[in-house]
């Protein structure tokens, strides 16, 4: 049984870096959903704030995320080809990725030109709960969790 407290178990894993990493910017990113939701109710300056952070967040978080990922692919799995299961990962995480950044940048953009926050924001955001949702449950196939 290899020891928790070796640097080497934990940074060398096969691939649990990606394992470990992607709950950041899915927590962070449905953090700011949830605070740009109760903001637009409340018309919130505070709630607002903490939306932008978590989604400025959540889109920095991805790089580590997707790095890590493509490493997972290439040396946990050992280059598999793209089919199946994994292709569908690939394709619903780039395509929430997409998604993340550009809920971060719609925010971005309004306080930098301080304008109102354009409505489709909403729909931005929701399609990428759902596509975090299914590259999640897909991801959880690949690592055998849902097996």
């Amino acid at each position: 049984m290899p020891n928790p407290f070796d640097w080497r178990t934990v940074l060398l894993a096969r691939h649990a870096q990606h394992v470990v990493l992607v709950h950041f910017p899915i927590a962070l990113f449905l953090a700011g959903v949830g605070f740009d939701l109760m903001a637009r109710g409340k018309r919130a300056v505070l709630m607002a704030g903490a939306a932008f952070l978590n989604l400025s967040a959540a889109a920095a978080m991805t790089v580590p995320t997707v790095a890590t990922g493509l490493l997972a692919w290439r040396f946990a799995l050992e280059g598999a080809g793209l089919k199946g299961t994994l292709l569908w990962h690939l394709v619903a995480a780039s395509a929430a990725v997409l998604l993340v950044v550009a809920s971060w940048w719609i925010h971005w953009r309004n306080r930098a030109e301080s304008t109102c926050l354009p409505r489709y924001r909403f729909a931005v955001e929701l399609l990428g709960v759902v596509l975090i949702a299914v590259t999640a449950h897909l991801g959880g196939f690949l690592t055998g969790v849902n097996v």
